[in-house]
């Protein structure tokens, strides 16, 4: 330490208490007071006592005082922003790694499984209803017809389990509400094709193929929403 390190001033080493700092004080300050008629009078020697005591005796004070003691303190001080900083980019990055790696399972897992069962469901619509045009009441383009609304059911059932094995990442959150939409939409169709069957009445075939319809543009919609995803 040299002469102007405060903690030398007062005779106390740089781990000493607040308390022991206060006790030094009091003592130095007897010691070299000029009014103590003492030998040890040192009117200087006060100064440097009370001055020191100013900084050490406040312990924020006394703490930025420490970081100057520090050899090449503000070398230190960059060395620890630049750590903090790396350290950060580094959690950030495994954290977008970590995203990533969700928003490619669910994509893997939920999102490339279901679209071929929905095409499954979705494009025949138009040609079994074409098909069955030449004659609603016949018995086997009817039965034709009614497999294809017993798969496209059976289809639908699979999507939604798929679907639902797997929670969305946060990113995807508006891809899996446009398909979760979908789905609902594909299965009042279903519903609606399903009455069709029963009773022949040709506005529940008009209504499934509208909704069919809006989850085709459903569908759409949520391949626009991950092509625009993958390519950022």
């Amino acid at each position: 330490m040299t002469s102007t390190n405060h903690y030398h001033i007062l005779e106390v080493s740089q781990s000493a208490s607040q308390t022991e700092i206060k006790q030094a004080y009091r003592r130095l300050a007897k010691r070299f007071h000029p009014d103590s008629q003492r030998e040890t009078a040192n009117h200087e020697q006060i100064i440097r006592i009370n001055a020191a005591y100013e900084v050490l005796g406040d312990p924020q004070r006394r703490e930025n005082y420490d970081q100057q003691l520090i050899p090449n303190y503000p070398s230190a001080q960059r060395q620890q922003r630049t750590a903090a900083a790396h350290s950060y980019y580094q959690s950030c990055r495994a954290a977008e790694k970590a995203a990533t790696g969700l928003i490619d399972k669910w994509l893997d897992k939920v999102y490339r499984p279901i679209n071929p069962l929905i095409s499954r469901i979705l494009n025949p619509l138009n040609d079994q209803i074409d098909a069955l045009a030449a004659d609603p009441f016949d018995d086997e383009l009817m039965a034709v017809f009614q497999d294809y609304v017993r798969s496209s059911r059976h289809d639908l059932q699979q999507a939604k389990q798929i679907f639902s094995s797997q929670p969305n990442p946060p990113k995807l959150a508006k891809i899996a509400a446009i398909i979760y939409y979908c789905l609902n939409h594909i299965a009042d169709g279903i519903e609606e094709l399903e009455w069709f069957c029963c009773n022949y009445d040709d506005s529940h075939l008009h209504t499934g193929q509208e909704l069919f319809r809006i989850s085709q543009r459903l569908l759409n919609e949520a391949h626009r929403s991950v092509e625009l995803i993958m390519s950022r």
